[in-house]
């Protein structure tokens, strides 16, 4: 990085409706897609499940994985069942797509106020908020209200709350009857654990991981709880060999698992997916030879790409900023081809990022993709109406949203999977484009296109793990010391609203401010404070908003669009979201909306400014790995400025700290099912 240098001192002292004519906006798409997403696992589930009686035993695959758990524990050699992978079951046609008029999105289905109020009955005599009863009704159901009755721990199940606040709930209700033994109890905690890991990242969990935090949450039988928590057909428990047997008398080494039962459905779906692209010929729908002259024309690794395609369902493309024009080179040899071709991004903000380099309107968003809010819409089976997908920041793909991609691709279209593998991986459940790159399943073609200047060189380096000393002559690179949090909101807000624009040309609404968390001294909340008071000051008549606030506005869980207020009514706050207007009801704000003149590097992903202030307090340390750092020095195009507290932790971080592992099960259910599997 360049020597510290400070910037010239200034010359003073986080459901939205589209607004009447409005295009489909990314919220409609978004809602659209996962109504799509849960109409296939409840399908999935019907196939594979049939009724389960409580506490009764399980039958069928269900009643072998769980045989299979004990005997491990047992020390017994593991049913045959358990390691024979199940054929893929044979394609079924997509759902019908969603046509491009624009429609209100749906928002989970309002709970009957009945339902909400019996519910707020119980809570109340359990001591918890009242407040609470309108998402317990719409997480359990029409029977919340027994359904807590019965078992008050069932209140896991309702987003936000905590182990400690059920436990006193239970109490409340049940008296001397509730303990941390409770059977209840270690079930509700075993599925909990699970989402809490699926938020993470992880897709399953081992048994010993799950058993282990079972425990610190005082489980007494931590063991007892998983079993119970299969029988009962809450959890779904498997067995992945690891290794082979050493002799024909050795047991097959495996390892068990356990896992929520959405997202083993989508990890298997997605294998399966996978490798019938994998396995069939690309669709004959261009000679060789035109192939080969696309290629020839082409430089460098977009020659590669093109070439890679021409003949596999299935590619993997890694690269930086610089390497865009690869996918976008692929896309246009394909255009002119005549071939029904694509890309897709994680948001309206990539899409006009990318759409720029593309021959004519080839670019969607994932969500709208799916709904066929954008995009070529499907053909009559069903399937999207492609012959080549190029799905661009392909590390964000979770296993839900991969796996209703690759289902919704018809036979012998290509898949090219892009993006920058250094960055940090999806906010869901798996880490679908290192595990496919990991096992080398089809070409992988690395870019030789490097990002330029002195931000490509420092971000380059610090991909590989070092944190370079590089000259910035333009001031493309500044480091602003700093020795407290207060002095770091100080600079901050000094760098966006004066020295950066005055300096460098660029203004405060091109600049963003990446921070390691919303909490803490120098966290979003603080930062966006101090940037509105600065920026936009106002009296936030509307939750707090003002017109011409910037904001995050996240649509669905996970995923955060940037924008800016433009106005408020008696509908809600209206946002301008990448040029297309939405509206946030007046209900929804406050859970959805936040200040976006600083941001976290997860909802940063997928986008850049042309100037980007990095700020490293002293209490990020714990949260800084090379991925975050790599992730947020990257956003910047022209310019970036590291407000650092955080001395030599930071140098640390790019040496030693790597991407948290996650546990995932995508490389066991597709490999037996790539060419040379059987051998």
């Amino acid at each position: 990085m360049s020597t510290p240098e400070t910037p010239e001192e200034p010359r003073s002292a986080d459901d939205g409706t589209p607004a009447e004519g409005a295009q489909v906006s990314e919220a409609e798409a978004e809602l659209a897609a996962q109504r799509l997403e849960r109409e296939r696992i409840e399908r999935r589930k019907a196939e594979r499940q049939g009724p389960i009686e409580a506490g009764a035993k399980l039958s069928g695959t269900a009643a072998d994985l769980l045989a299979a758990v004990r005997a491990v524990e047992s020390g017994e050699k593991p049913p045959a069942t358990v390691f024979e992978e199940a054929r893929p079951a044979p394609r079924r046609p997509a759902p019908e797509p969603v046509r491009r008029a624009p429609v209100v999105p749906e928002g989970p289905a309002a709970p009957a106020e009945g339902t909400v109020g019996e519910v707020q009955e119980v809570l109340t005599r359990g001591g918890a908020p009242a407040a609470l009863a309108a998402p317990a009704a719409a997480a359990l159901g029409e029977d919340a209200a027994d359904l807590l009755r019965e078992d008050p721990w069932q209140l896991l199940r309702v987003p936000g709350v905590r182990p400690e606040q059920a436990d006193g709930f239970a109490r409340a209700l049940l008296g001397g009857e509730a303990g941390p033994d409770d059977e209840r109890r270690g079930r509700a905690l075993t599925v909990w654990l699970l989402e809490q890991a699926a938020a993470a990242g992880h897709t399953v969990l081992e048994t010993a991981a799950l058993t282990e935090a079972l425990g610190r949450q005082g489980v007494p039988g931590p063991e007892d709880a998983v079993r119970n928590a299969i029988a009962e057909g809450d959890v779904l428990v498997f067995q992945d060999a690891v290794g082979e047997a050493v002799g024909e008398d050795e047991k097959q080494p495996v390892r068990v698992l356990v896992g929520l039962e959405r997202c083993a459905l989508a990890e298997e779906s997605l294998a399966d997916g996978l490798a019938r692209l994998i396995n069939s010929a690309p669709k004959q729908d261009g000679a060789a030879e035109e192939w080969e002259r696309a290629a020839s024309a082409a430089e460098g690794s977009a020659a590669d790409l093109i070439r890679a395609a021409s003949g596999h369902g299935l590619v993997l493309h890694t690269g930086g900023e610089a390497a865009l024009a690869e996918p976008a080179a692929l896309l246009n040899a394909a255009h002119g081809m005549g071939l029904r071709a694509w890309a897709a991004t994680h948001s309206p903000v990539g899409r006009e990022r990318f759409a720029s380099r593309v021959d004519g309107p080839a670019v969607a968003t994932v969500a709208g993709l799916l709904s066929g809010a954008e995009g070529p819409g499907r053909d009559p089976e069903g399937a999207l109406a492609v012959d080549l997908l190029v799905v661009l920041d392909a590390p964000q793909l979770d296993v839900e949203t991969a796996a209703l991609l690759s289902e919704s691709l018809p036979d012998g279209a290509r898949l090219v999977l892009s993006g920058d593998p250094a960055v940090l991986w999806s906010v869901g459940p798996g880490r679908v484009f290192a595990d496919l790159l990991a096992v080398r399943a089809c070409p992988q073609i690395a870019s030789r296109r490097p990002d330029p200047g002195p931000l490509g060189e420092l971000v380059s380096g610090i991909g590989v793990g070092e944190l370079l000393q590089v000259e910035a002559p333009e001031k493309e690179v500044v480091i602003v010391p700093v020795r407290d949090a207060g002095e770091a909101v100080h600079r901050t807000v000094q760098l966006v609203a004066d020295s950066v624009p005055r300096a460098l040309g660029v203004p405060a609404e091109e600049t963003q401010v990446i921070t390691p968390g919303h909490g803490g001294a120098v966290g979003t909340r603080v930062l966006n404070a101090a940037l509105k008071e600065r920026l936009n000051p106002g009296p936030g008549r509307f939750a707090g908003f003002d017109p011409g606030d910037r904001v995050a506005w996240s649509p669905a869980p996970g995923r955060t669009l940037p924008g800016r207020v433009v106005g408020a009514d008696g509908q809600g706050l209206r946002l301008d979201c990448a040029g297309e207007t939405v509206v946030v009801p007046r209900d929804r704000v406050e859970q959805t909306v936040r200040h976006g003149w600083a941001l976290t590097a997860h909802q940063a992903v997928g986008a850049r400014w042309p100037a980007a202030v990095v700020v490293l307090p002293g209490d990020a340390v714990p949260a800084l790995s090379r991925p975050w750092i790599y992730t947020a020095f990257s956003r910047a195009d022209r310019h970036l400025s590291v407000v650092h507290g955080v001395d030599q932790a930071l140098q640390r971080a790019v040496a030693e700290v790597p991407a948290k592992p996650r546990t995932t099960r995508l490389p066991v259910l597709l490999a037996p099912q790539l060419p040379g599997a059987a051998d």
